[in-house]
């Protein structure tokens, strides 16, 4: 399917194509830390379809904890939006892992698979069906 994406701002637009059958909950903490949260959401896009179309990110390589593989973090200079992850280095790149919530589909990319499970926060795993809803702001 094609996706479409833009940080918070909109200094950043993006788009390209994306099998649904491979969005996914990463567990890691490395994803808890980076998005301030206890999971981050994902979907692989090919390299040859993903398009920057407004903007340049800031890139920032982090070692990742468990492999101590270098990923290249790309985020918005302006509001910060973490965008995509990627190897490392100048050329073409085979896949971006691109976070899901900022694309405009991201109610279609329901997560198929869990990865890090290990590192889940306990609460996660027992969901959220019975904690307090608010159709609005409660905090």
């Amino acid at each position: 399917m094609e996706i479409h994406g833009r940080c918070h701002c909109g200094y950043l637009t993006f788009e390209g194509e994306a099998d649904p059958d491979k969005a996914g909950i990463c567990h890691c903490t490395d994803c808890q830390t980076s998005t301030g949260s206890a999971f981050r959401t994902n979907i692989p896009v090919s390299g040859a379809s993903f398009k920057m179309l407004s903007g340049e990110p800031t890139i920032y390589v982090k070692t990742t904890a468990d492999s101590g593989n270098p990923r290249a973090q790309a985020f918005c200079p302006t509001c910060g939006t973490p965008i995509y992850s990627t190897s490392p280095g100048p050329g073409p790149k085979q896949v971006y892992i691109v976070r899901t919530g900022t694309l405009r589909e991201r109610s279609q990319l329901v997560p198929k698979v869990q990865s890090w499970a290990r590192s889940a926060q306990d609460w996660t795993m027992t969901g959220l069906a019975g904690i307090n809803r608010y159709e609005k702001g409660s905090m």
